[in-house]
């Protein structure tokens, strides 16, 4: 069973910053794409960016220019940075590991996620 580590959620005013953090294993880290979703209340769990081994990243058109996410290979931790915050970034967030680019990434492994909530 692997276990991914999530870190950093909570509850911020509109057009604030949070950051996210997420530890793997190093035995998985290293080599496949570490991706972050989110789901909010009624809604499908969504893409929100990918980054590869090879430090390649893609993000959803709704978090594109504001979130950035990014990856420690010494630390085995994947980052994703929150900035402009909105309402309705509201969710839960979810790290994953798993393979592919971003159309195409297939997670195999998920953390137990974290709630961020941008509310005034």
């Amino acid at each position: 069973q692997v276990h991914l580590v999530e870190s950093g959620g909570g509850l911020v005013q509109p057009g604030g910053s949070l950051r996210l953090s997420c530890t793997a294993p190093g035995s998985i880290f290293s080599i496949d794409t570490m991706g972050w979703y989110r789901q909010a209340p009624g809604q499908q769990r969504e893409l929100v960016a990918t980054i590869t081994r090879r430090l390649s990243t893609n993000y959803a058109a709704s978090v594109k220019g504001r979130f950035t996410i990014s990856r420690d290979n010494a630390k085995n931790t994947v980052y994703l940075q929150m900035n402009s915050l909105k309402p309705e970034d509201t969710a839960v967030y979810y790290c994953s590991q798993g393979v592919g680019y971003y159309s195409d990434y297939n997670p195999n492994y998920w953390g137990q996620g974290t709630q961020v909530t941008v509310s005034s």
